[in-house]
């Protein structure tokens, strides 16, 4: 592990493996374990999922009632300064969206919301719970890519909404143009961008609540159809998710149960992720719902994006850290040379949660390495490993450990663990997983077994196999394997992530390249001042300690590029997508196949 240049005496003399963990409460582990004879395994926790309110704006309206002038959420205006809305104004402003939904006969249509993390975002998404409006929030991506917006065609086609918000830009506008019918309301908060008559998103908050607001909040089916949300579609058109009211108070109350003490979304919350994503959009359901303050982070993990993140972080301490690895180790790279972002950001931190699955080993060690130094402890590390189907994450790590992974199940999740090879394909049922994606009959008779288990297509291993309250650990997607044109298959998430930690100090992510082809190469993106030379002696190296075509890569080339969000290779999260790297980059990897291959690319089949 590397220690800080400048570690104080807190840091001293102390080995990470003897540094006590900082206090943090969590659920206790007890575990219901069934194995069966054909191999799987079911897994599920003996504590109780907890009675809990479902009916998300009657939640709301409890809370704000409570909280009143208490900061909801807060906001860099113009100046840089925050710019605070109480629970009040919040609920105000619900209301009277909620009234206008009302009046324009929303109820039981769907809503799609075209928004950043704004406070109209906030505002139609629980006055959509209130008025029982079914929300689909879009990524702005779906407006900003342009092209023929075809992801945005096929997400109105499928939803038929009676309305679409979108922000106030061009380019979103022209999205909202191309794929709105006529049969659509478009709201907006400048109507002047959009070709049909759109309403003003301040006649919306001008509207006079009345007494039906409260009539239709208790009579909320909580077994109906709430939100749908969308899958990545990285790869294709997105998946519709439909979730009800039941589905999301579960997960949130999974989460409240399982590290909600050590978490304390009822106090200073700091986020950056999309609430149009399953993530984003539990963090601030959590925060809202349990009386939180969530300070809204315009930053993110990309390049020229995460230097607001690191502002805020050094700005606002905070006792829970919710990020994605690549999030991680960007910020693990800037605190090597920042003594006060260490020291904010470890001053009250509890709890730190990567979300998806796989956290480089490498990226832990080095973020508890300067949390020793700063504070004497290590701080608890936890998963949020969950997708869209789950609502969110709904498997953690809920006790003391240095072993990354995907945990175990949250109250009311039930975890079946099906053979394959030396791993386990993860299956998932509970309160808070689907029912089945929106007209997709075909889909649905695959992803869901004979037990109506979800099927996610995830593999884990036990970290302890005679343990499994050790917890698991992933081990890799079945869409990310291919084979070689020997046949031999190529394990692709386990490898990218042992080639992520062997060229920590070179890379900042990687492609494997690519299926049915002689050997392996590889596509990465360079840290600043790295050189091609000193990426393939890194690989050398990595190359001397495997064993088989399948694990040994043979080319590399260094991207100049940045990740194409309008290619779909990058998502809102910050995740790469390989498929849509390979598609968008053909000629890059046909360079790499070449049988001379040019300047920049790196041969080592002669190692």
């Amino acid at each position: 592990m590397t220690e800080p240049d400048d570690a104080g005496p807190a840091g001293a003399g102390l080995a990470g493996a003897a540094a006590p963990f900082r206090e943090a409460q969590f659920m206790p582990v007890d575990l219901a374990v069934e194995r069966r004879a054909d191999g799987s395994i079911t897994i599920r926790s003996r504590v109780p999922l907890p009675p809990h309110e479902q009916n998300l704006a009657r939640a709301f309206a409890a809370t704000a009632a409570r909280k009143g002038n208490a900061p909801a959420l807060k906001f860099r205006g113009p100046d840089g300064a925050w710019q605070a809305t109480s629970y009040a104004e919040l609920k105000a402003r619900i209301d009277a969206a909620t009234q206008w939904l009302l009046d324009n006969g929303m109820a039981g249509q769907t809503l799609v919301l075209l928004s950043g993390n704004t406070l109209a975002a906030v505002v139609l998404t629980f006055a959509c719970y209130a008025s029982g409006t079914i929300l689909c929030p879009v990524g702005l991506a779906y407006g900003l890519a342009g092209g023929d917006h075809a992801r945005l065609k096929h997400v109105i086609a499928r939803t038929r909404p009676g309305m679409i918000f979108a922000d106030a830009h061009p380019a979103l506008a022209a999205a909202v143009n191309a794929g709105a019918t006529p049969a659509m309301t478009v709201v907006s908060p400048d109507p002047s961008l959009f070709r049909s008559p759109a309403v003003p998103l301040a006649a919306l908050l001008a509207t006079v609540p009345g007494p039906q607001i409260s009539q239709s909040i208790q009579g909320i089916d909580v077994q109906a159809v709430a939100s749908y949300m969308l899958t990545s579609g990285s790869t294709g058109l997105p998946k519709v998710v439909p979730l009800t009211m039941a589905n999301i108070a579960a997960a949130g109350q999974q989460a409240l149960t399982s590290i909600g003490q050590a978490a304390n979304w009822g106090g200073t919350m700091l986020d950056w992720l999309p609430w149009h994503h399953a993530a984003g959009a539990g963090v601030l359901r959590n925060t809202l719902l349990e009386g939180g303050t969530l300070h809204v982070d315009n930053g993110k993990p990309a390049p020229g994006l995460f230097a607001e993140t690191l502002r805020n972080l050094r700005e606002i301490p905070v006792a829970y850290f919710n990020n994605v690895p690549a999030g991680y180790a960007m910020l693990v790279e800037a605190m090597a040379d920042d003594a006060q972002l260490r020291r904010s950001f470890f001053q009250d931190m509890r709890l730190m949660l990567y979300g998806g699955a796989g956290l480089p080993q490498h990226v832990h060690d080095q973020l508890q390495a300067f949390a020793i130094a700063e504070t004497g402890h290590r701080i608890h590390m936890t998963t949020g490993y969950g997708m869209t189907e789950t609502v969110t994450g709904c498997m953690v790590i809920h006790f003391p450990t240095d072993k990354v992974g995907i945990g175990l199940p949250a109250p009311g999740l039930e975890v079946k663990l099906v053979p394959h090879d030396a791993r386990y394909e993860v299956r998932l049922r509970g309160p808070n997983v689907m029912k089945g994606y929106l007209d997709e009959p075909e889909k649905n008779a695959q992803v869901f077994d004979e037990e109506g288990y979800y099927c996610t297509g995830d593999l884990a291993v036990f970290h302890e196999p005679q343990r499994p309250e050790a917890g698991l650990a992933f081990a890799g997607r079945l869409a990310e394997e291919f084979k070689l044109a020997s046949g031999a298959w190529v394990y692709g998430g386990q490898l990218r992530e042992a080639l992520l930690a062997a060229l920590a100090d070179h890379v900042s992510e990687v492609v494997l390249c690519d299926d049915n082809r002689p050997y392996l190469a590889l596509l990465a993106w360079p840290k600043a001042g790295a050189t091609l030379a000193a990426v393939s002696e890194a690989l050398r190296r990595f190359n001397a300690g495997q064993h088989g075509s399948a694990a040994t890569i043979r080319r590399v080339m260094l991207l100049a590029s940045p990740p194409s969000v309008d290619a779909h290779e990058i998502s809102d999260k910050g995740s790469i997508n390989r498929r849509a790297v390979l598609d968008h980059r053909g000629a890059d990897v046909a360079r790499l196949y070449a049988d001379a291959p040019d300047g920049d690319i790196a041969d080592l089949r002669g190692d």
